[in-house]
């Protein structure tokens, strides 16, 4: 879980899928190797905050893929914070969860 946005109206957060460490016979790794497992279903998401409006919305699927290219596009041009809290305020607009706890 990585925080990739924090603000006064919003908090942006990369949910990574967990990888597991298999039981293998040691002997069959080079030194310090660990062998994983991914999850079959091992997906991503993002965790958006509207801290005014006390909800969230979690995008995953093809919704974390459009928010990726977004973030992707970010990198290649940085953004005013107003463009970021533009695009940020039209996804949070599915937000339909109360924050429980954060």
């Amino acid at each position: 879980m990585h925080t990739l946005y924090d603000s006064e109206t919003f908090s942006v957060t990369h949910m990574l899928a967990n990888a597991v460490t298999a039981d293998v016979p040691a002997d069959t790794l080079k030194a310090g190797e660990q062998l994983l497992i991914i999850p079959r279903l091992a997906r991503h998401g993002f965790e958006i905050v509207n801290k005014r409006t006390g909800k969230e919305v979690y995008l995953d699927g093809s919704w974390a893929e459009l928010f990726q290219q977004h973030i992707s596009a970010w990198q290649l041009k940085t953004p005013s914070q107003e463009e970021v809290e533009d695009t940020l305020e039209s996804y949070a607009e599915l937000a339909q969860n109360p924050v429980m706890l954060h």
